[in-house]
């Protein structure tokens, strides 16, 4: 008899078979219970290393034993002719296919419903949002901004870019959830505690650190705190210069992702490496440059304080051509001006200027596209270089592949893109992955409130903005606080929540009207519009598509978006406009003769939905 009918008849491989198809349920089953009850990482660690030197015992066991009526006996000791081995493989066959079909279930459960069906617009509105962030993993951290320890001119921006060079490491690794610059930035100059901090940004680790510069001399501190009892996993003094600062921060980041449990080989590093500046002189710039971004985006003028951050993103893009998110910081610049030129009177900007500032954007996100570091970040830049340029053309497809993978990537347009071209819901889900690494954006709680509006479903998009202005309140987020009420026939609070929330005055009047108009007050509605068009047409021009079609001046709408419509590039500024109405369609499409074109040739549907019904509207 050959060996492997020995094998066959003594059941080792049925044995082998079995062996592991209950290894895995049993695995499977032990990492649910472990997750559920809180166990270490180790104990499912050494499960699995149990079961799998519990294998070659098992086999061998088979070998040289053999079940009888009398019991369990040595295999030698048995008569071959009063052997049940046939008996017993039936048995094992039996109870195979019986854990596989177990196994199966589980694997289905696993896959489609352990994580409960797909919200939907009534499940929405079922569920709570939390006061803090949602714990996703235990394998999540926040790098707070190391305290500059000098006092140099550069030596807060340089700290600061460390910060985020090490975050911007950390982010590489699928096993962790790492915060997004902005929430973990808020916290800079705070003294707040570990615990409170971790709860709020919804995350188990903080690292935290120092920076002291004294001349060529660098001296770095950074510890690793596990949130829940303050315990330091990690901590490390770096003595070294300034020229060392980029081995510093790669080590003190793989440092860090050990600690958490993240097996790194060498493709990890590579991508932990390459995913920053790695220059100290362009992380320091980058950083100028951030701070007159955010600036721009205050009450100051916007096209001023952004040309003053483009002074140093230029500088940023000398040294580091290969930083693909500083292209997409310097094309706002371009933007803005786009916008203003377009909806302005006609001596505002040039015809020429419009095509250098469309050319320049492009340029920007022609690099955004080419020097993307992963599959997201490359389809987000790719339908934003598809939707400033003009070339619409399967446009719904770009769309679906920037939707397609959820996480923590956002471009600039997409929200705008989505919510008109109704993929409102889908976005949802990508807002509330950006949402879940960046907690404390005002602007994320914006999109996320905004689009659940467009989505249909009023109530939850009230009650996200309500918690946004709790957790990060901004301007933009209370112009969505507006919206929601208005949807849920709330206008004496709308009203109330513009007197108090809306700083800008053009704004305000704007939101007035808007109030007005859903509200069906014409006397109101008359006297807000007055005042609106006494503001000069650089304040009130952007809206006044809008404010048309929410009056009902069906004439008027059209007039001024078929002037737009003239207007070179207009394409993208008639978009905004529909996004900002959430009326439908604000104006016939025939009096857009050069949208129309676009909105043919993208595959996406027209006129929008309606998520904001006003009276005085009729088509």
């Amino acid at each position: 008899m050959s060996f492997y009918s020995e094998l066959l008849r003594r059941n080792v491989i049925r044995v082998g078979i079995a062996y592991i198809v209950v290894g895995w349920v049993v695995a499977q089953v032990a990492d649910f219970a472990f997750e559920t009850f809180g166990a270490p990482e180790w104990v499912l660690k050494a499960l699995v290393v149990v079961l799998l030197l519990g294998l070659p015992i098992a086999l061998i066991f088979a070998w040289a034993f053999e079940m009888t009526p009398e019991g369990i006996k040595r295999e030698k000791q048995v008569d071959r002719s009063q052997s049940i081995t046939s008996q017993t493989g039936r048995k094992l066959d039996r109870m195979i296919i019986g854990v596989l079909l177990i196994a199966v279930v589980w694997f289905a459960w696993d896959k489609f419903g352990a994580e409960g069906p797909v919200a939907t617009p009534v499940a929405m509105e079922e569920q709570a949002q939390p006061e803090a962030a949602e714990v996703v993993t235990d394998k999540s951290v926040a790098v707070l901004p190391f305290v500059a320890m000098s006092s140099g001119p550069d030596d807060e921006f340089f700290a600061d870019g460390l910060t985020e060079e090490i975050l911007n490491s950390l982010a590489q690794l699928p096993e962790l959830l790492v915060t997004a610059r902005t929430s973990a930035f808020s916290f800079k100059g705070e003294d707040v505690p570990v615990q409170e901090i971790a709860t709020t940004l919804g995350v188990q680790h903080i690292v935290e650190g120092s920076v002291r510069r004294s001349g060529e001399r660098l001296r770095v501190t950074a510890q690793l705190i596990r949130a829940s009892d303050g315990f330091h996993l990690w901590s490390e003094n770096y003595d070294s210069s300034s020229q060392d600062v980029i081995a510093v921060q790669e080590n003190i980041a793989e440092r860090i992702a050990s600690a958490l449990d993240v097996v790194l080989d060498e493709d990890k590093r590579e991508a932990m490496r390459e995913a920053g500046l790695r220059d100290v002189e362009a992380f320091t710039l980058y950083q100028k440059g951030l701070d007159a971004f955010d600036r721009a985006h205050g009450p100051s003028d916007i096209v001023t304080g952004l040309t003053e951050a483009n002074a140093y993103f230029d500088q940023v893009i000398e040294r580091a051509p290969e930083y693909a998110q500083v292209y997409v910081e310097h094309s706002d610049l371009y933007v803005h001006l786009l916008n203003i030129g377009i909806v302005e009177d006609d001596s505002s900007f040039s015809d020429e200027e419009l095509e250098n500032a469309l050319a320049a954007a492009i340029t920007d996100y022609d690099a955004a596209v080419r020097y993307a570091r992963s599959p997201e970040m490359r389809a987000m830049a790719e339908l934003d270089h598809a939707f400033l340029s003009g070339n619409w053309r399967g446009l719904s497809g770009r769309v679906d592949l920037a939707l397609r993978n959820p996480g923590c990537t956002e471009g600039n347009w997409i929200p705008v893109i989505a919510n008109v071209s109704g993929e409102a819901g889908r976005y949802i889900k990508l807002a509330e992955a950006v949402l879940a690494c960046d907690p404390l954006r005002s602007l994320s709680w914006f999109n996320f409130s905004r689009s659940t509006l467009w989505a249909g479903n009023p109530e939850t998009a009230l009650r996200i903005a309500r918690d946004g202005m709790q957790i990060a309140p901004g301007e933009w987020l209370g112009e969505a606080l507006v919206r929601a009420l208005v949807a849920n026939g709330l206008y004496a609070e709308a009203h109330e929540t513009v007197n108090t929330n809306i700083q800008e005055p053009d704004m305000a009047l704007i939101l007035h009207v808007l109030i007005a108009a859903h509200e069906g007050d014409s006397v109101g509605l008359a006297n807000w519009r007055e005042k609106l068009y006494e503001l000069p047409l650089s304040l009130r021009g952007f809206f006044e598509v809008p404010v048309e079609a929410w009056s009902g001046q069906r004439d008027a709408a059209n007039r001024i978006a078929a002037k737009i419509d003239e207007r070179p590039h207009s394409y993208m500024v008639l978009w905004q406009l529909a996004n900002w109405c959430m009326c439908g369609a604000p104006w016939d499409l025939d009096a857009t003769p050069n949208f129309a074109a676009k909105i043919e040739s993208s595959g996406l549907d027209w006129p929008p939905a309606r998520p904001l019904e006003v009276p005085l509207k009729t088509w």
